[in-house]
Formats: structure tokens, C-alpha cells, sequence
């Protein structure tokens, strides 16, 4: 799987204004309404999914990225976006580092393959520290686009 399968490219955010966690997930969501990825109306159940998940543990998984992810009944395909924070948000990482980089993912509970894969491509492509840093100094949607078509293929890890 690719980030060309699931990142919505109009919900992209190369400069997250939120400051802490749940202000980061519902700007994100919120992307992906506004970009038609997902339906408006379902946001709210949507970032209350996201944060229950949260709660079981962070996805904060260290080195600055957080991949906050739901399965939700809405959803009638695999979606993503990405966020970039150049401050840096406190979310509760396993390294207790602050956040830069936010893959945020929606998938249909009758698809748990295609989120696993999807979790599977994200943490592939983050274990590339040139990757990673090159994310973290993006300051454009078309900057962030065009590192994700890099990574796929396969010009970084």
C-alpha cells in the first residue's frame, strides 16, 4: 500500500495550528470533511472514536510522529491526511517527546487488512530519519505531497 491509496492530498496540513491533542485530531478530521473525505456529519463521532482509541494508549509512537486512527461505521474506504506542527505538540508519546508529524487514519471497520497495511506503510516509511526530517522542515502542501510520491517510490527507505 501506498499514501497515494489513502492520503487525501486536499486534506493535507503543513502547518497544524493546534496546541494540544484533541485540538490536533479535530483539525485534522476536519480537513478531511472539508476536503469530502469524510462526511461532515460524521465528524463528531469520528474524533470521539479517535480519542476513545487514544485513550488505550497513545499512538504517539516517539521520534516525533503520532498516528492517531480509528475505525469507524461511516467510512466507506480507507482515508488519511498528514500534519505537519512545527511547534510541536505534548501527545502523551511513548518517548515523551513532543509531535511533529500526524498521519491520521479513518477506515471501515469491514476493512481491518487495508488499516493494517496502511499502519504498516506509515511506520515502514518513518523509520527513515532523512524522510522524517525533510516532513518535519515541510512548509507546503505540495512540499509534504511531494515527499509522500518520493516515498512511494521507494526513494527513501
Amino acid at each position: 500500500m501506498k499514501f497515494s491509496d489513502f492520503v487525501q492530498v486536499d486534506a493535507i496540513k503543513a502547518s497544524v495550528t493546534a496546541l494540544q491533542k484533541p485540538d490536533v485530531i479535530r483539525e485534522l478530521v476536519e480537513g478531511l470533511a472539508a476536503a469530502g473525505a469524510i462526511n461532515a456529519a460524521d465528524q463528531e463521532g469520528i474524533i470521539a472514536a479517535i480519542l476513545k482509541r487514544e485513550e488505550l494508549g497513545s499512538t504517539g509512537i516517539g521520534r516525533g510522529v503520532a498516528v492517531p486512527h480509528t475505525k469507524h461505521p461511516s467510512a466507506t474506504k480507507l482515508v488519511g491526511t498528514v500534519g505537519v506542527s512545527h511547534e510541536g505538540v505534548d501527545f502523551n508519546s511513548l518517548d515523551g517527546d513532543k509531535v511533529h508529524l500526524f498521519f491520521l487514519l479513518v477506515s471501515p471497520p469491514d476493512r481491518p487488512a487495508d488499516h493494517l497495511r496502511a499502519l504498516e506503510n506509515i511506520s515502514r516509511q518513518l523509520r527513515d530519519d532523512t524522510f522524517c526530517r525533510f516532513l518535519k522542515q515541510a512548509t507546503s502542501v505540495q512540499d509534504i505531497r511531494q515527499l509522500l510520491d518520493e516515498a512511494d517510490h521507494n526513494q527513501f527507505a
